[in-house]
């Protein structure tokens, strides 16, 4: 069965581990997931990635990050545009999730970024999800 929204089922399957306490999730690969897990590496709040070669599209696979008590790095993500109703912000428009504490991930004319680096860059985009 093909997935309508592999973006979303990448975010669900990191939340879903995360929440159950796994070590590792893997996750069918494409260039834009690989750019997504690279901003959350860069952000702390998965602990690294590594892109596999299969038979088909390959793997992703994202290592979780914990901190004390096993209390998870990742609160909460949640997907902003969907398929069906794609959600885009221009430069001046970016704001701070949670005062700042958290952050957006989106996908710009110069590639996936956080919301910090867009408005540092002066860019907008596609707000793909928010992450605290």
């Amino acid at each position: 069965m093909a997935i309508t929204d592999p973006i979303a089922d990448m975010l669900t399957r990191i939340r879903n581990a995360s929440k159950a306490r796994f070590s590792k999730v893997d996750i069918p690969s494409s260039a834009v997931k690989v750019e997504i897990a690279r901003v959350l590496k860069d952000e702390g709040y998965i602990k690294n990635y590594k892109v596999t070669a299969d038979e088909r599209q390959g793997v992703l696979r994202v290592y979780l990050k914990y901190g004390a008590n096993q209390a998870p790095a990742l609160k909460s993500i949640v997907r902003i545009s969907k398929p069906g109703r794609r959600v885009y912000v221009k430069s001046d428009a970016v704001k701070p999730v949670l005062n700042g504490l958290g952050t957006a991930i989106l996908t710009t004319s110069s590639g996936v970024m956080t919301d910090k680096d867009a408005r540092r860059k002066n860019v907008g985009g596609e707000l793909v999800c928010k992450i605290w």
